[in-house]
């Protein structure tokens, strides 16, 4: 097989059933016959021995599809030929599939039919294989019959993180190399010019255009600020290194490295010529500023919030738009419900009384900032400007960032005494999985969990020897916009006064021939204009002034500083208990929300670098490039400034309950998305968590299965359908179609309001015809209800700052179909709240007018009658109309999760569950 016909990029993988064309032939199994690899691994009955392991067997793991996500090109073509499976490639997509109907009847002890035993250490029947990696004496690699999962025990620290080095290229190799591509804008020219590889890079390289020379700049500051243990983290990191292309050159040799290296023409199937490039250290710079791009940079938007201000002003006056504008945005919501609930306040963002330095654009002159061109030089994709555009990519960004769930809960309210946490980030659902699991035994490293592959040499979300740890994305704004006033051209600005140059950054991306004849070549340049505040991102102008808009972020240049808070967190001689665990995630710069427990105690900390702001800057809105209003002590050559400290993050220890599913996390902590106002999935966890523990006895089962049945439920059905049958049954429903629809609704809502098969396995929902007329009614409500009263051009800029719907099903949503995360990003609180309003019921944060039927119930009734009936005649065929994997009319299909493929192997879609990707269950029986 000639590099010539391999094709170019992951486009012959993607779809999922879809053989690549040149596998097409009747010689395909002889093919694969002669590929087959030698493989081999030395298998051992010796056990590895559970280093200090305070758990008492009661921390459970989970991570779907499977630890296994390297294979080789013989087992691609047969995945892709008959659906065979690798080894440990989706052994764990079951047992986190079957929790959807096997919660119900969860004991603690049946948590392990659904979850890994996360014990330390491998037990001597378990053991399927033992090496000691590239012939090491100082590690050994243990890995268990049931996952496969690494258990590395390392008697030097340099082969502890030889051995993860070397055990993340075995399982992740591929994927890693595609995401330090990713992260340096080189997918295309990596993996080839599909349109979805150029979207991917295209999406980061925007966020983070860094050069080489910004790569190794971040190692070295982060080295040369953090002492002894910057310097350990740098040896940390080589050895990693080591460990990775130790094993590029084993797999090389021994031809059993992906087969996508062969698909992408970089590896030739019969010569074995070509090469797979070493790792290097600003590899991991790049692959971490991905990873901070997706789930640790909160904010952002000031753009958007402007125009959409602009067309409340104009439609209400200045006053009266700008008290609209506030009421949807929800900054500070007193109905919003909180990880913090004993009261204590964390000013942070908060609205000043008297906003200084404002820079709004004028109406109608923002243009998004073109970053593709052609090779001709033109501009690509130019055309759109405003809001609508720039919204859509916000919404991706700010989706993708807030996906993770926790519920911790303290020993006073526990049946053992002991806390209990069932806790986890949500990555997405891909194929490999961005995390990988591993265990880490070594000098100063003590640790099991998940890691970001090529970032695994510490586990980041998991367990230590007698603490357990994970993380939500928290999203609170460390990203300012400011307007740098154009000077002698379009790019030269003001700094401080003096004309100054932008700083031009290009990446170039050219591709393979992709088709025989060599004729579909392609090549396209990112461009990036760079500031001493930031990249741009806008052009406009403000009072007639020409404008770049630029976004300045504190994380910016500093990715790479959050590796001494994760060295921490894997330290048993640091974390010790709940003070020592806030001291090691303050390191961490990273906008995370962080949970702890042990056998004794809980806590939390909200992590990142805020800036502190100038006095009276409101941190919605773009503000002027001037002293006057940059971030406190801001020195634009390190990008470094003056950060709140940590006692006004947001912080507790021992609080009776925590839940947390990216909502607001404390009174007055005023960074929270649009939409966190009364009606949030954060209540899903808050009423079913607050239950349990005003009952007293809670146990891992009991909490388990209050996280499984959240993940089950339709928000809208359990917090907003029932205000809205109250005013539709306000007077009787004579109408056939309206009446049989009400029934329906209400006949689901008595039986959960859940989205659940009505067996497992079925691929059929109960209540089928409920939720489809939910899913049709909700976009046709909410436009019916708003629009009139907010006019055209204001209800379509809310629109694009907060999207409607994001049901499991709803493509058009932030996290697109097949995404699992739902029910984030929606227009719930602002439909409850008016509802609420209309049916003169008490509203804190009210929308300051009513809408829906222009506040007369009546009017309200008939308009949401109007547009049910319209919802109960639409087909199912209509509400899910169908994609390349599911059938138009398929419910069922149409909501199910798809692990998304990164390289060749498919998995087959599981039934739609809004939970964790990686998920634990823990509760410690003791402690050091």
């Amino acid at each position: 097989m000639s590099r010539r016909t391999s094709r170019t990029a992951l486009d012959t993988l993607r779809t999922p059933g879809r053989i690549p064309g040149f596998l097409k032939t009747a010689s395909i199994c002889a093919l694969i016959a002669g590929l087959l690899s030698p493989l081999s691994q030395t298998a051992a009955a010796a056990e590895v021995t559970a280093a200090n392991d305070y758990c008492g067997n009661q921390c459970s793991d989970i991570l779907p599809p499977g630890q296994n996500g390297n294979a080789t090109l013989a087992q691609i073509l047969l995945n892709q030929a008959f659906g065979t499976q690798p080894a440990h490639a989706a052994d764990q997509l079951g047992p986190y599939a079957n929790l959807a109907k096997g919660h119900t009847t969860l004991t603690n002890a049946t948590i392990n039919t659904f979850f890994n035993d996360a014990s330390f250490g491998v037990p001597a029947d378990q053991v399927a294989s033992t090496v000691k990696p590239a012939g090491r004496g100082d590690v050994t690699i243990v890995r268990d019959k049931k996952t496969g999962v690494p258990h590395i025990t390392g008697t030097t620290r340099y082969g502890t993180e030889f051995g993860a080095g070397y055990a993340a290229a075995e399982d992740r190799l591929w994927l890693m190399d595609v995401f330090r591509h990713v992260g340096r804008g080189q997918l295309t020219s990596f993996a080839g010019g599909d349109p979805s590889n150029q979207g991917l890079e295209q999406q980061f390289w925007r966020h983070a255009p860094y050069t080489e020379a910004d790569l190794q700049a971040q190692i070295d500051n982060a080295i040369a600020t953090n002492g002894a243990r910057g310097q350990q983290a740098l040896a940390d990191a080589n050895a990693y290194l080591a460990g990775i292309n130790a094993y590029i050159d084993a797999s090389d040799s021994g031809r059993y490295f992906p087969g996508e290296y062969v698909l992408t023409g970089h590896k030739d199937s019969i010569t074995n010529a070509g090469s797979i490039a070493h790792f290097k250290i600003t590899d991991l710079v790049a692959l971490g500023s991905v990873i901070g791009a997706l789930f640790g940079s909160g904010g952002g938007g000031e753009v958007n919030n402007a125009i959409s201000l602009l067309a409340a002003q104009e439609k209400y006056g200045a006053e009266q738009g700008t008290a609209v504008w506030e009421s949807f945005r929800e900054r500070n919501d007193p109905e919003a419900v909180m990880t913090l609930h004993d009261g204590k306040s964390f000013p942070y963002a908060v609205r000043p009384e008297d906003p200084q330095g404002e820079a709004l654009p004028d109406p109608g002159s923002v243009v998004a900032e073109p970053l593709v061109y052609d090779r001709t030089g033109s501009a690509v994709g130019t055309s759109a400007t405003g809001a609508s555009t720039t919204a859509a990519r916000t919404a991706v960004s700010s989706a993708r960032r807030g996906m993770s769930n926790a519920l911790v809960v303290s020993g006073d309210h526990t049946a053992s005494g002991h806390p209990v946490a069932v806790f986890g980030p949500q990555t997405g659902y891909f194929a490999p999985q961005l995390l990988l699991l591993q265990e880490l035994q070594g000098p100063g490293i003590s640790a099991r969990g998940a890691s970001f592959a090529g970032l695994s040499m510490y586990v980041e979300l998991g367990r230590g020897q007698d603490y357990a740890w994970s993380a939500t994305t928290s999203g609170q704004d460390i990203i300012d916009t400011y307007a740098v006033e154009l000077c002698q051209d379009d790019v030269h600005y003001l700094y401080r006064g003096t004309c100054t140059p932008m700083e031009k950054v290009e990446q170039k991306n050219a591709w393979k021939p992709t088709t025989a004849d060599g004729t579909a070549a392609g090549s396209y340049t990112m461009r990036a204009w760079r500031t001493k505040y930031g990249p741009v991102e806008y052009r406009a102008t403000v009072g007639g002034k020409k404008v770049a808009y630029t976004t300045l972020r504190s994380s910016f240049l500093h990715e790479a500083d959050s590796i001494i808070g994760f060295q921490m967190l894997n330290d048993p001689d640091h974390v010790k208990g709940p003070e020592s665990f806030q001291s090691a995630v303050q390191h961490i710069n990273y906008t995370f929300n962080w949970f702890y427990a042990d056998s004794e105690h809980t806590a939390y900390y909200n992590s990142g670098d805020n800036p502190v702001r100038a006095g009276g800057v409101d941190a919605e809105f773009p503000v002027w490039a001037q002293p006057a209003y940059e971030w406190r002590n801001w020195d634009p050559t390190t990008n470094t400034a003056a950060y709140t400290p940590a006692s006004q993050h947001p912080n507790s220890i021992d609080q009776d309950y925590y839940i947390s599913w990216n909502n607001k996390q404390a009174k007055d902590y005023a960074t929270a998305p649009w939409g966190n106002g009364s009606v949030h999935r954060g209540n899903l966890l808050e009423d079913r968590v607050k239950k349990l523990v005003q009952a007293g006895g809670v146990t891992r089962a009991s909490l388990t299965k209050a996280m499984a049945d959240a993940a089950l439920a339709d928000l809208r059905a359990q917090d907003v359908l029932p205000d809205l049958l109250k005013v539709v049954n306000s007077s009787p429903v004579t109408d056939t179609t309206a009446s049989a629809a009400v029934a329906k609704l209400q006949t689901w809502l008595a039986a959960g309001g859940r989205r659940t098969e009505t067996t497992a396995g079925s691929k059929t929902y109960a209540d089928a015809d409920a939720i489809r007329i939910l899913d049709a009614w909700w976009p046709l409500l909410v436009k019916a209800e708003f629009e009139p009263g907010l006019g055209t051009a204001l209800y379509t800029a809310m629109t694009n700052n907060l999207p409607i719907d994001e049901t499991p099903s709803a493509a058009h949503g932030p996290t697109g179909a097949h995404a699992g995360s739902a029910f984030q990003y929606g227009w719930w609180s602002y439909v409850d709240k008016d509802i609420r309003a209309v049916l003169g019921e008490p509203v804190q944060g009210a929308l300051g007018r009513k809408y829906c039927g222009g506040g007369a119930l009546s009017a309200c009734r008939d308009l949401l009658l109007t547009t049910l009936k319209e919802a109960a005649g639409r087909t199912a065929a209509q509400v899910y109309p169908g994609d390349t994997l599911c059938a138009a009319g398929n419910q069922w299909c149409a909501d199910s999760i798809v692990q998304r493929t990164l390289g060749g192997i498919k998995h087959g879609n599981i039934s739609w569950q809004n939970r964790p990707t990686y998920q634990q269950v823990v509760e410690f029986t003791s402690h050091r």
